[in-house]
């Protein structure tokens, strides 16, 4: 009797604890928006419905930090500014504003950010009056892509169709080049009547140190995968499930500083930035800039130059909340960050993995630790296919159409959805596979919430 009520105890004790954790996300994430909002509110100052309106829209998080960067440099200049993901960018907004300044990435070969779709449906809505409206655009895309900044100029295309005239010329920025940026900066001076105000400068780069490095997949028919650690020598960076690292590359003298982007695979409370790399090669045979040197140059022990950026359209969802994750070769990198966060949440929603590569014999990345979170209940569901085993070839997005049923049931129950991995092939074909299992309409209401989220590339 004594023992059944210590454990009823207990178990009012742990249930309390629960609440209180959930209670202190809920609180963290609220108050982060507030700090935003209050942001956001002062640096309107006096400037009321004539404050310069700073639109965004991003996919890994650089549109938006250019934006708030444009707004601080304004604000300095003396202006009010208003500052809101494109998304919130209604015809209410658009009719109280005078000016406009647009920050917009392409993704991919010219699609829009994840987070504007709300928009790109304003704009095929039909054509209203944007004559009292002035703007300026800048786009960001990849020059590696056809379709190079092909959202960008679609935004600005629209505006100037509906009668907005332009502040000044379109500015592109080819993978995050500084001269472009910095031309950007000097159309923002000329708004200010700024002649004193310094270039923005690079990146600042933080010291880590290379201390693991080893091969996930030997014998695999596809590309090499590795599993690579750095440790932070003299500082102690915070990061979040979803968030970017941005990798410094070694430069010749006088050249410019090139970058390359990773999904995180863990959390800061590991101590150190863990990846799952492909090895990248060109036609020929020569290893890709950014793989190839972290892969065959860098050694164990060697700095490396590296900053964590925020990617707020990848963070977690409520701990509480179903989540589904989806992803096929190194995308396990992104998804993984939230199992781990998933884990350290002791997350109660349900947690569904679906993953894609090339052989289970020699591609079932990280499976040790997938089946361990499946034996702790952290990992609800596990589902996985190989498309070089067997005589049918099966992608991810075919587990997608095999559990359809299962799948909708969860986003009944309030699941969200998580696509990590790559943009050509993969992501495409399981957004397809969801629009059939829970409708076009669907998954667009869910994406407009919130609900689906992708880290492609």
């Amino acid at each position: 009797m004594t023992s059944d009520v210590s454990r009823l105890i207990w178990a009012v004790v742990a249930g309390l604890l629960w609440l209180a954790l959930v209670g202190v996300v809920a609180w963290r994430v609220r108050a982060a928006a507030a700090r935003a909002a209050r942001q956001a509110r002062a640096m309107a100052g006096d400037d009321g419905d004539q404050a310069v309106v700073v639109a965004h829209a991003s996919q890994t998080g650089f549109a938006e930090e250019l934006a708030w960067m444009t707004a601080r440099a304004l604000t300095e200049g003396g202006l009010g500014v208003r500052i809101l993901p494109l998304a919130e960018l209604d015809l209410a907004t658009l009719a109280s504003t005078r000016r406009l300044l647009v920050v917009a990435s392409t993704t991919g070969e010219g699609d829009a950010p994840d987070s504007a779709g709300r928009f790109v449906r304003l704009m095929q809505a039909g054509p209203i009056d944007l004559s009292h409206l002035a703007f300026g655009l800048l786009a960001l895309g990849d020059r590696a892509y056809e379709q190079y900044c092909r959202f960008g100029h679609a935004i600005g295309d629209w505006l100037e169709v509906n009668g907005a005239q332009t502040l000044f010329d379109r500015v592109e920025v080819d993978n995050g080049e500084a001269g472009a940026i910095r031309h950007w900066q000097h159309q923002l001076n000329q708004i200010t009547g700024t002649t004193t105000a310094p270039d923005w400068t690079p990146p600042v780069y933080e010291k880590w140190k290379l201390v693991e490095r080893h091969h996930l997949n030997p014998g695999s028919p596809g590309g090499e995968a590795w599993h690579l650690a750095l440790a932070p020598t003299d500082h102690k960076p915070q990061w979040t499930a979803g968030d970017i690292a941005e990798i410094g590359l070694p430069r010749p003298e006088g050249q410019p500083q090139l970058s390359r982007e990773y999904s995180v695979a863990s959390l800061s409370s590991d101590g150190r930035a863990e990846f799952c790399i492909r090895l990248m090669t060109a036609p020929d045979g020569t290893p890709g800039l950014g793989s190839g040197w972290l892969i065959r140059q860098a050694r164990i022990g060697d700095e490396i130059a590296m900053r964590i950026r925020t990617n707020r359209s990848f963070h977690a969802p409520p701990p509480q909340a179903p989540m589904i994750l989806i992803g096929n070769g190194t995308g396990i990198a992104g998804l993984r960050s939230h199992l781990k966060a998933r884990a350290e949440a002791k997350a109660i929603g349900g947690t569904w993995l679906l993953f894609g590569e090339r052989t289970r014999a020699h591609d079932a990345f990280y499976d040790n630790e997938l089946q361990a979170l499946l034996c702790s209940g952290v990992l609800t569901r596990l589902d996985r296919c190989f498309s070089r085993d067997g005589d049918e070839t099966r992608y991810v997005q075919a587990l997608v159409a095999q559990h359809a049923r299962p799948l909708a049931e969860w986003v009944e129950r309030g699941a969200y959805i998580y696509v990590c991995g790559s943009l050509e092939g993969m992501s495409k074909g399981v957004h397809a596979a969801l629009e059939t299992v829970l409708g076009e309409d669907g998954l667009t209401a869910l994406s407009d919430i919130g609900r689906y989220r992708r880290d492609v590339y």
